[in-house]
């Protein structure tokens, strides 16, 4: 497999540090609030990746911290008039919640980054020891300075670091604009843990490699999350790692998914369009998000709009029916001998294998999902010419079966059959009666009737076959 790498600004062929073993670890969420559609982008995404890297062979240690100390929980809990641990309890809960619903299973572990202090400790220890940090009124600060490859994975220097970005820590006595805290002192109404400093709690960003190092060591394979994490977040885990052990890089591949807009503007709740992961589910289904997902390719900027989601539900409703139509398929006689699958000369072979080389090329999915409507396509075209063997049905059901294991768009257990109305019915009787008694103009109005009705006719040679559009 191909994969981009942020770190060099190309594609790379994928070789993980222990061959067919992969270390993957995706920043998680701060909980201190329900999570919203662009995360689930994110979180979608790297489940799809993880699914098809394991198709695909691999053995994936999927690793996923929990964000459950942070100034913003700890801001939100007083709002709210409760302890900062019942509220990131509360919404870890909800969090979990979201991701079951959405079908998410592919993480191995969830890491909470109160679990972890004394990892978090050790490591503000080696860094102060090896020049790297200081100490400061309100806690220990990480000297960007000090390390001579800061930027090297956003292209920042050291000067502009704070243009354009969130969450870069304030201290008075901080040395560079860049420094970040690695461990705040506490006040007297927040929550704290002891340390060789005093009483505090850690920064934002040394949790995740303290969680990295303990389950995968000092370097690792993939680190994902999304671009407005790259700075400062990112750079500043590459820092922390790297000047504790001295080995780069401390991640092979850095994967990052794009920005998500609504109706062309990014989301905000003052522009009333932030939308919760819930919000979206009262209105559609899982399998609507994922195949809106699938649609596009998990570097692009996605914007998510009616028409969007529209059409990924129209694309799931196409898929549906035809596997209802495969379970269905009744054949009389096999136009070719019939023989163990794989044995027979598959019109569809050449189609599947493009898919899978779609997915190859850094897991680009648009043009995967061109080809599978290409399967779609030429299998209705044969349904219709009732030219489709036992053998082809089972063969693109497998496929689709395959698929759905690494995408979840599709139900194979609410597969049913179109209930047809009455009307529609006695409209293709009466179209039928006509066409026996050759009144082709009867029978021309009646079928243009019927499809303004959402029906479609098709004459077969054992009777009309009626269809939803």
């Amino acid at each position: 497999m191909n994969i981009y790498n942020t770190l060099s600004g190309k594609i790379e062929t994928l070789s993980p540090i222990g061959k067919n073993k992969i270390n993957l670890f995706v920043c998680g969420p701060t909980v201190y609030d329900d999570s919203h559609i662009g995360h689930a982008r994110t979180y979608v995404a790297f489940d799809m990746l993880v699914n098809y890297l394991k198709h695909s062979g691999f053995d994936v240690f999927y690793l996923q911290n929990i964000t459950d100390i942070d100034d913003k929980i700890i801001k939100r809990a007083k709002e709210r008039n409760i302890k900062p641990k019942d509220l990131a309890i509360q919404f870890e809960k909800e969090y979990m919640a979201d991701t079951k619903t959405l079908g998410i299973e592919s993480v191995k572990k969830y890491a909470r980054a109160t679990e972890h202090i004394k990892e978090i400790i050790s490591q503000v220890e080696r860094l102060l020891a090896k020049g790297f940090a200081y100490q400061s009124t309100d806690g220990i600060y990480y000297d960007v300075s000090k390390f001579k490859k800061y930027g090297k994975l956003s292209g920042r220097t050291v000067e502009g670091a704070e243009d354009g970005t969130s969450r870069i820590d304030e201290g008075v006595e901080k040395k560079n604009k860049a420094d970040f805290c690695l461990w705040k002192f506490s006040k007297e109404d927040e929550p704290s843990w002891p340390s060789p400093w005093g009483k505090g709690r850690p920064g934002w960003h040394i949790e995740d490699t303290a969680i990295t190092e303990k389950y995968f060591g000092p370097q690792y394979d993939i680190h994902g999350g999304a671009r407005d994490l790259i700075f400062p977040h990112h750079e500043a885990e590459i820092s922390q790692m790297e000047a504790i052990s001295g080995k780069s890089p401390l991640v092979k591949y850095w994967v990052h998914t794009g920005f998500l807009t609504i109706n062309g503007q990014k989301m905000s709740k003052s522009l009333g369009n932030f939308t919760t992961i819930k919000d979206f589910l009262k209105e559609n289904s899982p399998q609507v998000l994922r195949m809106f997902i699938f649609s596009s390719h998990y570097r692009s900027p996605i914007d998510l709009k009616d028409s969007s989601i529209q059409e990924a539900k129209a694309n799931i409703e196409k898929l549906q029916d035809l596997i209802y139509a495969l379970q269905k398929v009744e054949v009389t006689e096999s136009l070719r001998p019939s023989k163990e699958l794989g044995g027979f000369d598959s019109p569809f072979r050449q189609l599947q294998e493009k898919f899978w080389q779609e997915l190859e090329d850094d897991f680009n999915t648009p043009k995967a999902k061109a080809v599978l409507f290409e399967i779609v396509n030429s299998v209705e075209v044969k349904l219709q010419q009732q030219n489709l063997t036992k053998e082809e049905a089972k063969e693109v059901l497998d496929f689709l079966k395959q698929i759905n294991k690494i995408f979840l768009f599709l139900d194979f257990k609410k597969v049913k059959e179109i209930k047809i109305p009455d009307e529609i019915k006695k409209l293709t009787e009466q179209r039928e009666a006509c066409r026996k008694n050759k009144d082709w103009q009867g029978a021309d109005k009646l079928r243009k009737q019927i499809d303004e009705a959402g029906w479609q006719v098709e004459d077969s040679s054992n009777g009309p076959k009626i269809k939803k559009i």
